[in-house]
């Protein structure tokens, strides 16, 4: 008999987000987003990481090579959390700092993104999985040369068990419930669906706010 399907939510108090190798020279080699949009991807992770008060880490690979810097933004966003720049691992899961900071967390679900899509995020993410966590991908926030490397590497992690979201899907998951906050959440969109604003204003308009 097959097995019942079972929904595995994400919950803001036992996630922990992840962000890999969002760095100044491996970004360039994002084609299946354009760049702009790429940007606003990765900043709306951010905001929700901050949002939901998620305990973040940042990771860089090889900076002093051709994968450079991590972005700036994460940075600013992010000035308290973990910071492992590994001197050459390409697995993240690899590195024992990395993992040491992913068990401090304390938390079981990982939410996970990166550049590039089938090494920097599916490695992780399959060494993580094999390690018993449950691992959601954020799909618009990672970023590969193009469509078929991107799906390739869909497919490897879904077949073992890794969650595919967007970034979208994954605050409303964490929200559960507009009145948690209505103005919050609608803000955080805001910043980052331009079109999202015309929903507030409705909102604020009925609610008599300005």
């Amino acid at each position: 008999m097959n097995t019942p399907f079972k929904y595995t939510r994400l919950s803001k108090d036992d996630a922990a987000l992840l962000l890999v190798d969002h760095q100044a020279g491996l970004i360039s080699l994002v084609q299946d987003f354009s760049p702009g949009e790429f940007k606003n991807n990765v900043l709306a992770v951010a905001s929700c990481g901050k949002y939901f008060k998620l305990p973040t880490i940042l990771t860089t690979s090889f900076e002093d090579g051709p994968n450079g810097p991590l972005v700036p933004e994460l940075k600013e966003a992010f000035p308290k959390a973990p910071y492992i720049a590994r001197p050459g691992n390409i697995n993240a899961w690899d590195n024992e700092d990395f993992v040491k900071a992913v068990k401090a967390t304390g938390k079981k679900q990982l939410i996970i993104a990166g550049v590039v899509t089938e090494v920097c995020v599916a490695f992780p993410a399959l060494s993580a999985i094999e390690e018993g966590y449950e691992v959601f991908v954020i799909t618009d926030a990672s970023g590969t040369f193009n469509e078929v490397t991107r799906h390739s590497a869909w497919l490897r992690m879904q077949a073992a068990g890794v969650q595919m979201m967007t970034w979208f899907g994954m605050a409303c998951e964490l929200h559960r419930d507009w009145r948690n906050d209505i103005e919050g959440l609608g803000t955080l969109f805001s910043n980052h669906i331009p079109n999202y604003r015309n929903l507030m204003t409705s909102y604020f308009t009925m609610a008599g706010k300005k």
